[in-house]
């Protein structure tokens, strides 16, 4: 059967075409073993191999036999289910990434934004649960100052002369701080801070319109807004909190990290098929 160029297996009802050399990734598993007719559970029906197995998790075996990897969907929850098909098809490097459950699941990732206004200076302090996150974010903000004329808030595009880039103050992995606006400066100039956020090509200068811009780039990159509160209004400050569901990275293997040449890996066999 292995010199055929495509292989039919039907999983509990459902039908599975493959190549057969993606079947024998791990040549000691029963599904290599299948091809050359070793195993009674595989039934071989009008040149359809048979499985009395569960369908809808067999697409996870397959997707993992194709990439030697697990990537599982963010609301996947049959862990101990799939692992057991996979020790039942003896694909232990499988059944041993499966067991690392905790680096499976997804994880809720938290961003919480503080903004606050004073006179005519906007203070803004970014929080992430993820340092990944908020180093991407420090990578798309840019704060440019200067000296302009006495134009106040209601700036159009600034003039690109003498136009300087400050650096994000970084208080930790987490934390990111600045701050846009004008300040008083001597005669009739002002201290000028414009923010621009990447994608977006705009520099803008009011308070406000950056926190809509900030806001629109967290919710375009998967955050939803959960809950908006007054840390104090005294010094009118606003605390946007933000929550993103976050992938767990794929695990892989290579092919020849099958285990079943090890003792370790023969006693597993030996424990499965006992409780057959």
């Amino acid at each position: 059967m292995s010199g055929r160029e495509v292989i039919t297996l039907s999983v509990g009802g459902v039908r599975f075409v493959t190549r057969p050399r993606t079947l024998l990734q791990f040549p000691e598993s029963r599904l290599a073993r299948m091809l050359g007719g070793d195993d009674p559970e595989f039934k071989l029906v009008n040149g359809e191999f048979f499985v009395d197995r569960d369908g809808a998790l067999f697409c996870y075996i397959m997707d993992f036999l194709r990439t030697l990897q697990v990537s599982l969907p963010t609301d996947f929850s049959d862990f101990q289910r799939l692992r057991r098909e996979a020790e039942f098809y003896e694909l232990y490097p499988l059944a041993d990434l499966l067991g690392q459950e905790q680096l499976l699941k997804p994880r809720l990732e938290i961003l919480e934004v503080r903004f606050s206004l004073q006179e005519m200076q906007a203070f803004f302090r970014i929080f992430g649960s993820c340092s990944s996150t908020v180093e991407t974010l420090a990578e798309q903000i840019t704060v440019l100052t200067g000296q302009q004329p006495r134009h106040g808030w209601s700036s159009t595009f600034p003039s690109q002369k003498a136009l300087v880039p400050l650096p994000l103050e970084r208080p930790s992995h987490h934390d990111i701080v600045f701050q846009c606006g004008t300040d008083c400066c001597a005669g009739d100039r002002l201290v000028a801070r414009y923010v621009s956020i990447k994608p977006d090509n705009r520099m803008l200068i009011n308070g406000t319109n950056v926190l809509g811009l900030l806001m629109d780039t967290l919710l375009k990159d998967g955050f939803r807004l959960i809950s908006t509160r007054a840390v104090s209004s005294d010094e009118k400050v606003e605390c946007y909190t933000f929550e993103r569901t976050q992938r767990p990275a794929s695990l892989s293997i290579t092919a020849n990290q099958c285990p079943e040449s090890s003792g370790m890996g023969q006693a597993r066999r030996n424990r499965v098929q006992k409780g057959k």
